[in-house]
């Protein structure tokens, strides 16, 4: 995603002649394509949208994943008084967008996923979504305190590890997270201006016309 060459492009004018016959030559099926994506806006150039456009058409995780990733992120962030479940907040969703977009979390999330199913298997011959929760939740507290797991769990640790970061950076990230959060952005206040005890240390006050339109003291 080069804004630089976007922007660049977009300066050369002259270029819109060539632009046309390369245009022509392009397959209709493609244009059609290019014709359903969304229009730029403000932060989004039409290289950007036609990107994440293709990541979200794409599949990585099959059904069998995608429902292992949901139990896990719930186990992580469940629901409470507070606020939704992290599935609730569609962190499942984002974690697939972004093995997409970030490739290199694609092998360690799908063998931690191997991992977890083989273990249960061993144990209860069944895999992470079939056990129940007490026997999900026991195999979760091996590998969710890396100071206290046995050696033979570190691969166990690290897949969990990199699931509770992703977890959370989706959770946090979502509307329902960061009203969990209490973040309340930029929202309109009203200043009442330069204290008066400041004012009076250097022998300063307001005029009238700004105490009536633009400060006003509580009384």
């Amino acid at each position: 995603m080069d804004r630089r060459k976007y922007l660049k492009t977009l300066a050369l004018g002259t270029a819109a002649t060539g632009a046309l016959l390369v245009e022509s030559c392009v397959p209709e099926k493609v244009k059609e394509e290019a014709n359903t994506l969304p229009p730029p806006t403000i932060d989004r150039t039409p290289d950007e949208l036609a990107y994440d456009n293709k990541l979200m058409a794409d599949t990585f995780f099959d059904e069998h994943e995608m429902k292992t990733i949901t139990v896990l992120c719930d186990i992580i962030i469940p629901k409470d008084d507070v606020s939704g479940s992290a599935s609730e907040a569609q962190v499942p969703e984002f974690i697939e967008f972004i093995v997409k977009d970030m490739p290199h979390h694609q092998v360690p999330l799908r063998g931690g996923i191997k991992w977890l199913d083989l273990q249960c298997a061993r144990r209860f011959n069944k895999s992470f979504i079939e056990s129940s929760s007490k026997e999900q939740i026991e195999i979760i507290d091996e590998i969710a305190w890396p100071e206290k797991a046995k050696p033979e769990m570190k691969y166990g640790v690290a897949f969990f590890n990199r699931m509770r970061d992703l977890t959370a950076c989706g959770f946090f990230t979502s509307k329902i997270g960061i009203k969990d959060l209490g973040y309340a952005g930029n929202t309109p206040n009203q200043w009442d201006g330069v204290p008066e005890e400041v004012l009076a240390q250097y022998g300063v006050k307001y005029d009238e016309r700004t105490l009536a339109e633009s400060v006003k003291f509580d009384s």
